[in-house]
């Protein structure tokens, strides 16, 4: 079964039907003194469940091209184009909840595949030559330390954000031989400050800096030229190192999950259940800023919800107490065995 069959049948046994964009729908339009919807036949629609079932989308007034399912079980429920000229999305909840639960199924294999990762990490940091795997290798341990984003050439030049592949000499500032401090604008313009504190890895990129440019990660290929490391190139790294269909993307979100945690060991355990909620946003708030997100984004792509519950829940104050009494905070191997409790628990 391909990926489409996989989602079609999904879609169906969650009630609802597989729509297009492309077919029969309700559009939005505007007389010039008036909004309204027209059916397929350009009929004003007057039906008040239908229309209480379109407000209820709210599709922003400055999307234009507006397309809208006149089935209220179709998966896809609005298209449109933002002021940007992007294509936008409106789902059915059923479909979105899904969707949202689908990014996290592959966290399992994701953890369990995380040895190999750091195997082949060590060999290629070893290689003499900063070739395109060592300055891939390099590139996937600072993720790691610090959750950057790949980067986008399209992001850049659009809207002077960077990421990973992207930055340039001058984000990176040696602080002294422990630590760097990185400093650049992210993704929507949020400010991103962090230490890389791994020794090893800053005097590797303290070295992969001196390759002539002003790109941060460079390599040299098989004839020596110069070139720089594309989000692609570490994509493609973290597939092959892990023989998994992953991409940096999964890093974050595997990284994110164990921020929580930590979060959750540093805060006092709560008495009530007011308090426990005003933790748990804490916790989701922390988790954004270093992932340079809002916390919406954060608790819906970053957090398995499964963490969360099982805060709320109690069922995390044991561990948690135990980290405390101790006076240590849980060490990386904790933390991902946590993890795997909590996922494993779920199935």
């Amino acid at each position: 079964m391909d990926a489409e069959e996989v989602e079609l049948t999904a879609i169906q046994e969650a009630g609802l039907r597989y729509v297009s964009c492309a077919g029969n729908g309700y559009r939005r339009l505007n007389d010039g003194q008036d909004v309204y919807y027209a059916d397929q036949n350009g009929t004003r629609i007057t039906n008040e469940q239908t229309l209480k079932r379109i407000r209820s989308l709210v599709i922003p007034p400055a999307w234009q091209n507006v397309w809208i399912c006149p089935s209220p079980n179709g998966h896809l429920q609005a298209t449109g184009i933002d002021a940007k000229g992007r294509k936008q999305y409106r789902y059915h909840p059923k479909w979105a909840l899904l969707r949202s639960e689908k990014k996290f199924t592959q966290l399992v294999d994701f953890g369990k595949r995380l040895p190999l990762l750091k195997n082949r990490i060590k060999k290629d940091l070893r290689k003499r030559t900063f070739d395109r795997d060592k300055v891939c290798a390099l590139a996937v341990a600072i993720m790691g330390e610090t959750s950057f984003r790949a980067g986008n050439r399209a992001y850049e030049k659009a809207n002077g954000s960077y990421g990973l592949t992207t930055l340039r000499n001058k984000h990176a500032k040696q602080v002294d031989t422990n630590r760097i401090f990185f400093k650049f604008i992210g993704k929507k313009g949020v400010l991103q400050q962090t230490y890389l504190k791994e020794k090893s890895l800053v005097k590797l990129l303290m070295q992969v800096k001196e390759i002539p440019g002003q790109r941060l990660f460079q390599y040299y290929d098989a004839d020596g030229t110069v070139k720089q490391l594309e989000s692609g190139d570490i994509n493609n790294y973290l597939k092959e190192a892990m023989s998994l269909d992953v991409t940096c993307k999964n890093f974050r979100t595997w990284n994110g999950c164990l921020l929580a945690l930590t979060g959750m060991v540093e805060m006092p355990l709560p008495a009530t259940l007011t308090e426990r909620k005003k933790n748990m946003l804490h916790v989701i708030d922390k988790v954004a800023q270093t992932l340079g997100n809002t916390r919406a984004v954060t608790k819906s792509h970053y957090i398995h919800p499964c963490i969360l519950s099982e805060y709320e829940q109690q069922n995390l104050d044991s561990w948690i107490r135990y980290h405390q009494k101790r006076g240590t905070a849980p060490s990386a191997t904790q933390l991902t065995n946590r993890l795997f409790r909590i996922l494993c628990k779920k199935d």
